[in-house]
């Protein structure tokens, strides 16, 4: 099996769209955004795995219980609910997406430590100019500083999930793939999937108007906590911002 993980507005349609243009079953029913739904299972399977997050004030979250404990059974019935149409497909190459798989990665490569896990990855500066349904954490049962400041308010559901993500140990098919090297150099990122796949893969046509977004933008998309995690994945940060940088 494939699965997508990425928060929402990563650009995770573009490669849902070109599993599914290259055979891939992703699913009985998906919505334009190429996600499998309805999706409210995979929701409350999130409220589930929340349960066994702490939240240590600020920005910072341990997982540690998350990863120790046995994953509840509960959890393990509501979430093969969710894929009962992919698990039950009888072809060779299956999988979904939906951004809410971020929120349960850790113990989907407990569950299925031999799945194709594709990790994709945006400027978190484009990803917070848009509304989604991760924006406030608490309707997933993660606590996080209050805030009023909309931008703020997806800005640290971005870093959560960062978080999330890098304090997991990687499974033995994972691959990380930004949705800009996508963009600008679809066939060599194409070339990279299909090696890590095994699978030829369809092209499908990207716009290159969908990135960098952010410098259109004339709202706050910047919060200097995002820094570390930009600078890893090669975005460029601008100077620390004393004004909007507040929460840490």
């Amino acid at each position: 099996m494939i699965t997508v993980i990425g928060r929402g507005h990563s650009g995770t349609r573009s490669i849902s769209h070109t599993l599914y243009a290259s055979g891939v079953y992703m699913g009985q029913t998906l919505n334009p955004s190429g996600d499998l739904v309805p999706a409210w299972l995979m929701y409350d399977a999130c409220r589930v795995f929340a349960r066994y997050v702490t939240w240590n004030g600020g920005l910072n979250w341990d997982f540690s219980r998350a990863h120790e404990t046995e994953i509840p059974q509960r959890f393990i019935t509501i979430f093969h609910r969710y894929i009962e149409s992919v698990l039950n497909h009888k072809g060779k190459l299956k999988g979904w997406k939906v951004p809410e798989t971020t929120l349960v990665y850790p113990w989907l490569t407990r569950l299925y430590p031999d799945m194709h896990y594709i990790f994709w990855i945006r400027n978190p500066r484009d990803c917070i100019i848009g509304s989604h349904k991760t924006d406030d954490m608490r309707d997933f049962g993660i606590q996080y500083p209050e805030t009023a400041d909309e931008r703020l308010r997806r800005a640290i559901s971005w870093k959560y999930q960062y978080d999330l993500v890098k304090s997991t140990p990687k499974p033995k098919r994972w691959i990380e793939v930004r949705f800009e090297d996508f963009v600008t150099k679809q066939e060599e990122t194409l070339d990279r999937l299909e090696e890590f796949l095994g699978i030829p893969l369809a092209r499908i046509v990207m716009r290159k108007d969908t990135i960098n977004r952010w410098q259109r933008d004339e709202g706050v998309n910047y919060f200097d906590f995002l820094a570390p995690a930009m600078r890893e994945y090669g975005y460029e940060t601008p100077q620390p911002m004393k004004s909007v940088g507040a929460t840490r």
